[in-house]
């Protein structure tokens, strides 16, 4: 019984971000596309500042 509740406590968690990251860079569909996914998420992590 503390299985299935287990289970299903599994199924009903959201993602975290590094595993929704993970998935978008293996969507990927080749070498290029990995790259530039991946320049994308550097990007959002350490966003660009205006001035020094």
């Amino acid at each position: 019984m503390f299985n299935a509740l287990k289970r299903t406590a599994q199924l009903l968690r959201a993602p975290s971000q590094a595993e929704r990251d993970m998935d978008y860079l293996n969507q990927a569909t080749d070498r290029y596309d990995l790259e530039a996914r991946e320049r994308y998420l550097d990007r959002r992590a350490f966003p660009r500042t205006i001035g020094l």
